[in-house]
């Protein structure tokens, strides 16, 4: 079992909002601390976010409530209510100020909360919190995840770690955030550095991962420390912090829905590192690119029509462009038939590399996600009924 930071506590239960399983979920800390959080940027987002972005804007919270498997999304007035109803019940029952407390919530779209459910199930949480189990948390927060993703890493130098949950493997390209992801530390960071830190992190990792290039209403990804472990060196913290976002990347992409491979995609030789992510996510995001992956079929021209149409990026000239899968260039050298059969079996593997060399200057970004497969279909033309 992967342990809470120290300073950190969660509560986890089943409130009835899925069958059978824990749907809610609360993680505190003995006092508001230092926190962060990206949210998305998408025109349709719920009260959680709105909720969250301005009580985080303070630089600190106390605690997150989570609720999976409802949205709370375009239920207009009552929906905001119904945010704003749990984040005060659960600031009484932490004897904390509403402000500190910060929200997030995943699931079905245009639900509302079964408010009878939340209310019972805030009253039944036992105060003061001390479960302590990173994997049940991440299990509560589950939907359609197969498995819990939990990551830790130890902070060089220091006995701080950093222990991060999320979830999400449908609707997600990140536009600031992923679905959910929660990120605490014991190290003492103050809240302007912790910001920024996290962004820079989440920029390279969370915001590069796609499984169908939808943005969800309710990506969040909020970072806590609780200082318990005492000051860290600048660097070492973010080395740790990226260490555990990049994992947390790896498994939503691994896990994505009906997914069978990992597809990790590193464009180099950009004019700067956003045209680098832009392609790649041209890349990535490729139903051709996806299904030949599933397929091992090492059709390199769907991962050069990916890039062509990257098409407002004049610089891009394809005579300049190296194509690779795994360690074998399969553009503009020519792959001989032996050497598809070659790649065909790598390409069976569960991950897939492909690189691209732009061949303009020194811009590199990388991103990861998965195959398509017909098991992605079945998810969700099933998902609400």
């Amino acid at each position: 079992m992967t342990s809470l930071p120290a300073g950190f506590a969660a509560h986890v239960a089943n409130i009835g909002i899925k069958d059978d399983t824990d749907d809610f979920v609360v993680i505190t800390a003995e006092r508001a601390v230092p926190a962060a959080g990206v949210f998305t940027r998408s025109r349709f987002v719920g009260p959680s976010v709105t909720i969250s972005r301005d009580h985080v804007s303070a630089g600190s919270a106390r605690a997150v409530v989570i609720i999976s498997k409802n949205a709370n999304v375009a239920n207009g007035e009552t929906g905001t209510q119904h945010a704003h109803e749990l984040v005060g019940m659960v600031a009484d029952r932490l004897g904390c100020d509403p402000a500190d407390v910060l929200i997030a919530s995943t699931g079905v779209i245009g639900r509302p909360y079964p408010m009878d459910h939340v209310r019972a199930g805030v009253e039944a949480m036992v105060v003061p919190v001390t479960g302590t189990s990173a994997e049940d948390a991440a299990t509560g927060i589950m939907t359609t995840d197969t498995v819990p993703k939990v990551a830790s890493a130890p902070v060089a130098g220091s006995d701080a770690m950093v222990i991060g949950i999320a979830k999400g493997v449908g609707m997600i390209e990140p536009d600031m955030a992923t679905m959910i992801a929660v990120v605490l530390t014991d190290a003492d960071v103050p809240a302007d550095e912790l910001d920024r830190t996290f962004r820079r992190v989440v920029d390279r990792t969370l915001n590069c991962v796609s499984i169908d290039s939808d943005t969800s209403t309710s990506d969040t990804a909020i970072v806590m420390a609780s200082g318990a472990a005492g000051t860290v060196g600048g660097d070492s913290f973010e080395a740790a912090l990226l260490d555990v976002c990049q994992n947390l990347t790896k498994q939503i992409a691994r896990d994505g829905e009906g997914a069978q491979t990992l597809l990790e995609v590193t464009v180099s030789g950009a004019r700067d590192d956003a045209q680098a992510k832009r392609v790649a996510k041209a890349i990535v995001n490729s139903p051709l690119v996806k299904t030949a992956v599933h397929g091992a079929d090492p059709n390199w021209g769907r991962v050069a029509m990916a890039i062509g149409k990257c098409s407002d990026d004049t610089d891009i000239d394809q005579n300049r462009v190296r194509i690779r899968f795994g360690d074998t260039e399969v553009y503009p050298s020519q792959v001989d038939a032996g050497g598809l059969a070659t790649l065909s079996i790598y390409m069976r593997g569960d991950s897939v590399v492909i690189g691209a060399d732009l061949g303009i200057a020194d811009g590199r970004s990388t991103v990861w996600g998965c195959d398509l497969t017909d098991g992605y279909v079945r998810i969700n033309a099933d998902y609400t009924t």
